[in-house]
């Protein structure tokens, strides 16, 4: 797999001085980045997420977006994308777990997890808890931030279950939360904005002009 794939904006609203990188496979991230107006290039990181664990959730999704920047700055160096004279860029990775009945949730690993824990938030409330890290690669500066928002759901039918369910091998966590939210507000006709969204790309716009 190439280690660099183009991905093109939709929108050309933003016109920036520097180079995007976002560090991330998630199709909805994508899509945040190109609402926003931004080119940008995907890089993935290969880390073992598993193997790094912190007391407090929020304390997890910092680290663990801390070391998929790590671990893609490395990558660049060794294949030679980063140069002290390049234009500046900017490396954008993220991370995204649910607290549910008090234990944190990360990426289901099969199907049959992922309908176990959609069913456990039928009729109840999660709490989505996403980080953005932004890396200046040309200075070294990096800034981070997260945010958390409370999601309540009604009775959530099997077939909405079974829809959502279909999408977990190709989609990361944000992917497969924001599915999951987006189809129950879809059926039950709720005018309700995913607040979380809305508030990282508040972040990633006010970091990317601060790095």
């Amino acid at each position: 797999m190439e280690l660099e794939k183009e991905i093109e904006g939709k929108m050309t609203t933003c016109n920036s001085s520097f180079k995007i990188i976002l560090g991330s496979s998630s199709l909805a991230r994508r899509q945040i980045l190109n609402e926003m107006g931004y080119e940008f290039t995907v890089v993935t990181a290969d880390i073992d997420e598993k193997s790094i664990r912190r007391d407090k959730p929020e304390e997890l999704v910092m680290a663990l977006a801390e070391a998929k920047a790590n671990a893609i700055i490395e990558r660049l160096q060794i294949e030679g994308h980063v140069e002290e004279d390049a234009q500046a860029t900017l490396l954008i990775t993220a991370d995204t777990v649910v607290v549910s009945h008090g234990m944190v949730r990360e990426k289901p690993n099969n199907k049959e997890e992922a309908r176990e824990f959609i069913k456990g938030y039928s009729g109840g409330h999660a709490a989505v808890i996403g980080s953005v890290v932004v890396s200046n690669l040309t200075t070294g500066i990096r800034k981070g931030a997260w945010e958390k928002a409370e999601v309540y759901f009604h009775e959530i039918p099997d077939e909405i279950i079974d829809s959502v369910v279909n999408f977990v091998n190709a989609f990361s966590l944000f992917d497969f939360v924001s599915k999951a939210i987006f189809l129950c507000f879809t059926v039950f006709n709720l005018s309700v904005d995913d607040e979380m969204c809305l508030r990282l790309r508040r972040e990633v716009h006010s970091m990317l002009l601060g790095v």
